[in-house]
């Protein structure tokens, strides 16, 4: 018996999954499974932390997205009720390659940048293409999926409908998927499933809809479900599944509750397989800088610019340049080009410039202040050879790290350099660094409190419990409703502590490529006014090797300005 589990979701879909991509993973394994797909909504959020996790134990690895294309009826743009999700048929897409993975990721951003913030557009034209690019494979999804609506609705008719519009897009790549979570409706719907892929001649395969690891995890996904609609649990009560089944089961328990639909559970193990790959994601360089004619290559501009510096900073005899200065700046410079960054600080010299042109105050802090070559170049106003400082702890051979330069700019006026890259650079090359906004303990406990019918009194009260974490200081102002204790709220905030809410933005973090990035992730939309972000935090984009610029603001610079 063989099975991959090929719809799944981790706490990446951002209130819509109870598990961490190395839970689901490792649970995978200890199950035997061919392989595991994570298809969160909307974009590859954890696909670092699935694919390293994945890789370090063995298991193949599939990569997906769960998406919502729009309804027939044109401006169906609502609420799907109970939930914070856009109305729409949910369709779950899979990549089987390098390059329908970059096929999938440029989806996802177009339908990204179309729509809003947490609103993604999709449209049939966009999948269609991507389809035809990159080789997709789809899944006629959930309960929100076109296909099993009609299906539980019981109109065969329709339900025949649009699967022949998906296989006219997808042809054999179209899968009808089944799920049986103990509920009444489950025989009657996968029964007219199984006649619709009869019909249409299509494969058909088993899966969970997994939003939680175990079985006993069911009512963290509830949690997070009521937090998400910004309902309380009694409120979402009739939004909420009926049971707790949406977890990664044992593969003979797959094989007994889809056996009468013959080769669906082994062809879900097939497809797994088959679909797996090693993302080995490549970060992209940074973009050939523009020079002046007459240099043959960014080492040669950059050394110009240097020793042009040089002349005014530190001169000498030795061609107008001090010779103990000179010996430095050689040192430097042969460790920049052979590692490759010339490009990084003609860069950074781009972004100074532009700032300087626009009188805004800015200066580079930290180790950058240590290389004589960002001195010369007018980076910084330090001296490091003066103040004998090593190079080699800003960039050396050893480290084997890039270079990591913190460009501080006057506060109220950073975003004007932000918008310059972005306008200097496009936004498909341009982005910042996403930060992923986890749970704490104070907030954790103001959202459970919501999803549990608390009042501010009653959260107030127990958050004290929280910042002594002695029992003999909890004192309620009010009661806790019948049935609910103060140790089983602190269980549930326990459990989620730590699990992502929502996307952010870096402090600072810019990253140009010369390359479009979603090639290697998608970008959307941040909150603030034209920013777009990457879907990685700080971690995951070093992980793959990509390369930022920290654009910093500080006060203080804005105080020297003004005064």
């Amino acid at each position: 018996m063989s099975y991959a589990e090929l719809h799944s979701h981790t706490n990446f879909s951002f209130l819509d999954g109870a598990a961490h991509p190395e839970e689901l993973v490792e649970r995978a394994v200890d199950l035997g499974y061919t392989a595991l797909a994570v298809t969160d909504h909307d974009g590859f959020y954890g696909a670092v932390r699935f694919s390293q996790a994945a890789r370090r134990v063995g298991l193949p690895a599939v990569y997906g997205v769960e998406i919502a294309l729009p309804m027939p009826v044109p401006g169906t743009r609502c609420q799907v009720p109970g939930t914070a999700e856009s109305a729409g048929d949910h369709l779950v897409l899979l990549a089987g390659s390098v390059e329908g993975y970059a096929s999938l990721s440029r989806l996802v951003t177009d339908a990204q940048f179309r729509g809003e913030k947490d609103r993604p557009v999709y449209t049939w034209e966009d999948l269609a293409e991507a389809v035809e690019v990159g080789g997709l494979y789809a899944l006629t999804g959930c309960r929100h999926g076109a296909v099993p609506r009609a299906a539980e609705a019981g109109d065969l008719d329709r339900a025949l409908r649009e699967a022949a519009a998906l296989r006219e897009i997808f042809g054999r790549r179209l899968h009808v998927e089944l799920w049986h979570h103990a509920m009444p409706e489950d025989d009657p719907r996968n029964d007219l499933l199984w006649e619709v892929a009869r019909r249409l001649h299509l494969p058909v395969i088993a899966t969970n809809n997994v939003h939680h690891t175990r079985r006993e995890d069911a009512y963290l996904a509830d949690v997070l479900a009521a937090i998400k609609s910004r309902r309380s649990l009694d409120e979402a009560d009739g939004y909420r599944p009926g049971t707790d089944e949406r977890y990664l089961k044992p593969v003979a328990e797959m094989e007994r509750r889809f056996a009468r639909y013959p080769g669906a559970v082994a062809r879900a193990g097939e497809l797994g397989a088959a679909l797996a790959f090693d993302l080995g994601l490549v970060a992209p360089r940074l973009p050939d800088f523009p020079m002046p004619g007459h240099f043959r290559d960014e080492m040669a501009y950059l050394r110009h610019l240097t020793y042009e510096g040089a002349r005014t900073v530190y001169p000498g005899t030795d061609g107008g340049i001090d010779p103990g200065a000179r010996r430095r700046l050689d040192h430097e410079l042969a460790v920049i080009e052979r590692l490759g960054f010339p490009g990084y600080f003609l860069v950074v010299w781009d972004i100074v410039n532009f700032a300087r042109s626009q009188d805004i105050y800015c200066q580079i802090r930290g180790s950058g202040a240590d290389s004589a070559v960002c001195r010369c170049l007018g980076l910084t106003r330090v001296d490091p050879i003066r103040l004998g400082l090593p190079f080699e702890r800003f960039l050396s051979d050893e480290r084997g790290r890039p270079p990591d330069i913190d460009l501080d700019l006057e506060s109220e006026r950073r975003e004007e350099v932000i918008q310059y890259c972005y306008r200097r650079y496009g936004r498909e090359r341009a982005a910042m660094v996403a930060n992923v906004i986890t749970y704490r303990a104070r907030s954790v406990l103001r959202d459970v409190g919501k999803a549990f019918g608390l009042t501010q009194a009653q959260v107030d009260g127990l958050s004290k419990y929280v910042d002594t974490r002695d029992p003999s200081k909890l004192r309620l102002e009010a009661p806790l409703p019948e049935g609910l204790t103060a140790e089983f709220i602190y269980d549930v905030c326990q459990r989620l502590d730590g699990f992502p809410r929502h996307l952010g933005i870096h402090s600072g973090g810019m990253v140009i490529a010369d390359r479009p990035l979603w090639q290697v992730v998608p970008l959307e939309w941040g909150r603030m006014e034209n920013r777009s972000v990457l879907q990685w935090d700080k971690d995951d984009c070093a992980a793959i090797g990509i390369v930022k610029f920290d654009l910093l603001g500080l006060g203080m610079l804005e105080a020297l300005h003004l005064t």
